[in-house]
C-alpha cells in the first residue's frame, strides 16, 4: 500500500505530517475554546458564537486568501499563518492561566485564530497539487481528509483530557506547539513556476477573476450550491455540541471530548470509504447519500438521552460530514485548472465556513428559544427539504481535459507590443458559414461563451453581417492587454476542443480571421 501511496513521495510525506499537526492543534484549540465558553457563561447563544467567531473570518478573508495563494509563494503564506496561529493560541492559553480571559476576549482570540486558518487553508490544499501527480491526486486528497478528521478524533479527546487534567489554559498552550511542525516541514520548499506567464495579477484582479470563473463554470456553481445547502444545516450539530454534552447528556469536559472524538472516528471511516466509492459510483450519488446519512444521524442525537446512542449518532454524522465535504473538495480540485485552483478551493471554503457562521447563529438562537432538540430536528428537516428542492443541481468530477492546458499558442504578430495596463482589448473572430451549417454553427458557438467569460472576457456576443451572407463575427472584450495574455494561457484542452468543433463549420478553403483591437484613451489617439 505504501508503494502506491502518495506518502512514498518525501516532500508530500513531510507536508502531510505538518498538515496533521496543524489540524490537530486547530481542533484542540477549537474544542478547548468551546468548552471554556460553556464554563464562562450559561448562554447557548454565546457558546454557538464560538463557532461563528472561528468561521466568520472566511466571510472577510476567504476570497483574499484564495487569490493570495494563487499569486504569492504558498510557502511564505503557510509560514506566516503558522506564526499567527502559534502566537494567538498561546496568548489565549496564558490569559486563561492568569484568570484574565472573559467571553469577549475568548471570541476575539478565536476570531484571530480563525483568520489565520482561513489564510492557511487555500494555500495548503492547493499545494497538494504541486507535490503529487494527477494520478496520485485523489488518494492525496483522501489522505488530507483523513489528516483533518484524524485530528477531529484525537484532538478533542486529547484537549478534553488535558483540560480536565491540567486545565484549559495549559491545554491551549499544548495545542499551540503543534503549529511548529508545519513550520519545520515547509522551510526548505522551492516555489514552483507560475502556471500563467506574463504580468502577475493583483489581489483585487485575482479575486475578480476567481469570482468570474465560478460564475461562468456550471460544474463549479453546482459544487458551491451543494456545499452551501449542506453546511448551513450541518452547522447546528457543531455549534450546539457543547450544549448537547452539557445539558442533554450531562457530560463534563472529558465526555464532551469523547463525543467529539466519536465524530472524528466516523470521519476517518468516511475518509477511507469515499475514495473507493468515487471510483464506483458518481460524485452526485456519494454526496446525496452523505446528506441523508447526516440528517438521520442528527435526528438520532436529538432523540436520545443515552450516551452510547449519542456516540453512535456522532460517529455516523462524522462519516456523513466527510462523505459530503471531502467529495465536494475532490470535485473542486478536479474541475479547476491550475491558474485558479486555490481560488476555487477558497470559494468552496468560504461557502462552507460562511454557512457554518450564519447557521451557528440561526440554530443557536433557535436552541436558546426552543431547546437543542428542536434546533437539531429543524436542521435535519431543512437539510432533507433542500436536498429535494435541489435535485437538479448535480455535481461531477472534472475530466483531465478540464484542467490540462491547451496546446501552445503561436506568438502574437503585432506591430507594437502594448503596455500591460493598456486596454480594453477587443477581439473579433470572423467566420464564413455555408447556409446548410448555420443552425449547427450557432448551436456550437454558444458553448464558447462560458469558456471566454471564465477565462477573462466580458460582453461576449455573436453578430451576423447584414451585408455579406454567411459572415458571422464573434466579439468579446478583455479589460487589459495583460489580462488578454493571461486569457490565452488559461485555455484548457476542453476549451480548445469546443473551439475546434466550431471551426469544423467554417467554409472550406477560407481561413478564420482574428482581429485584435486596443482601446484608446482619447479620440485623437
Amino acid at each position: 500500500m505504501f508503494e502506491t501511496s502518495p506518502l512514498r513521495l518525501v516532500p508530500f510525506r513531510h507536508f502531510y505530517i505538518g498538515s496533521v499537526a496543524v489540524a490537530l492543534g486547530y481542533t484542540m484549540q477549537a474544542t478547548v475554546a468551546a468548552w471554556l465558553m460553556a464554563t464562562l457563561t450559561t448562554s447557548a447563544l454565546m457558546v454557538a458564537l464560538v463557532q461563528t467567531a472561528s468561521t466568520a473570518p472566511s466571510l472577510l478573508l476567504g476570497l483574499l486568501a484564495g487569490s493570495l495563494a494563487d499569486i504569492v509563494d504558498r510557502r511564505r503564506i503557510i509560514l506566516a499563518t503558522q506564526l499567527i496561529l502559534l502566537v494567538a493560541t498561546a496568548a489565549l492559553g496564558v490569559a486563561a492561566l492568569l484568570g484574565m480571559l472573559g467571553p469577549m476576549a475568548l471570541l476575539a482570540g478565536t476570531f484571530l485564530i480563525g483568520a489565520g486558518f482561513t489564510l492557511y487553508l487555500p494555500a495548503q490544499q492547493a499545494s497538494i497539487n504541486d507535490l503529487v501527480t494527477r494520478t496520485d491526486l485523489p488518494r492525496a486528497l483522501g489522505l488530507g481528509a483523513v489528516a483533518f478528521n484524524l485530528a477531529r478524533a484525537v484532538g478533542p479527546a486529547l484537549a478534553g483530557a488535558l483540560a480536565a487534567w491540567v486545565g484549559s489554559g495549559s491545554a491551549l498552550l499544548a495545542s499551540a506547539l503543534f503549529f511548529v511542525v508545519m513550520i519545520v516541514a515547509v522551510r526548505g520548499w522551492q516555489r514552483p513556476p507560475r502556471s500563467i506567464p506574463g504580468v502577475p495579477e493583483t489581489l483585487l484582479s485575482g479575486i475578480q477573476s476567481g469570482l468570474r470563473y465560478a460564475r461562468h463554470s456550471a460544474p463549479m456553481r453546482a459544487l458551491i450550491v451543494r456545499n452551501l445547502s449542506f453546511s448551513v444545516c450541518a452547522s447546528a450539530f457543531w455549534a450546539l455540541l457543547p450544549v448537547i454534552a452539557r445539558d442533554q447528556l450531562g457530560l463534563g469536559a472529558g465526555g464532551f471530548g469523547l463525543l467529539s472524538a466519536s465524530f472524528g472516528i466516523g470521519a476517518i471511516i468516511g475518509a477511507m470509504y469515499v475514495p473507493r466509492q468515487l471510483h464506483r459510483v458518481s460524485l452526485n450519488t456519494v454526496v446525496s447519500a452523505g446528506v441523508v446519512l447526516w440528517a438521520l444521524a442528527t435526528l438520532l442525537v436529538a432523540a436520545t438521552h443515552t450516551i452510547g446512542i449519542a456516540l453512535a449518532g456522532a460517529c455516523a454524522a462524522g462519516a456523513a460530514w466527510v462523505s459530503v465535504l471531502a467529495s465536494l473538495s475532490a470535485g473542486t480540485q478536479s474541475t479547476a485548472p491550475a491558474w485558479v485552483r486555490a481560488r476555487a478551493v477558497a470559494m468552496s471554503l468560504v461557502a462552507m465556513q460562511a454557512s457554518l457562521a450564519v447557521g451557528s447563529v440561526l440554530w443557536g438562537w433557535l436552541a436558546s428559544a426552543e431547546g437543542t432538540r428542536v434546533a437539531l430536528t429543524a436542521s435535519a428537516g431543512a437539510m432533507l427539504v433542500l436536498l429535494a428542492l435541489g435535485y437538479r443541481v448535480r455535481v461531477r468530477m472534472g475530466d483531465e481535459a478540464d484542467v490540462t492546458p491547451g496546446l501552445q499558442l503561436p506568438d502574437l504578430v503585432i506591430a507594437v507590443e502594448p503596455l500591460p495596463d493598456d486596454g480594453p482589448v477587443l477581439i473579433q473572430v470572423e467566420y464564413q458559414i455555408d447556409p446548410e451549417n448555420r443552425e449547427a454553427f450557432l448551436s456550437a458557438i454558444q458553448m464558447i461563451e462560458p469558456t471566454r467569460r471564465r477565462n477573462g472576457a466580458s460582453n461576449w456576443r455573436v453578430f451576423r453581417d447584414l451585408g455579406e451572407d454567411g459572415r458571422f463575427v464573434e466579439r468579446f472584450i478583455i479589460t487589459s492587454w495583460a489580462e488578454y495574455v493571461r486569457l490565452r494561457s488559461r485555455m484548457t484542452v476542453a476549451d480548445r476542443q469546443i473551439q475546434e468543433r466550431v471551426g469544423q463549420f467554417q467554409r472550406p478553403g477560407v481561413v478564420i480571421r482574428i482581429s485584435r483591437l486596443i482601446g484608446l484613451s482619447t479620440i485623437g489617439g
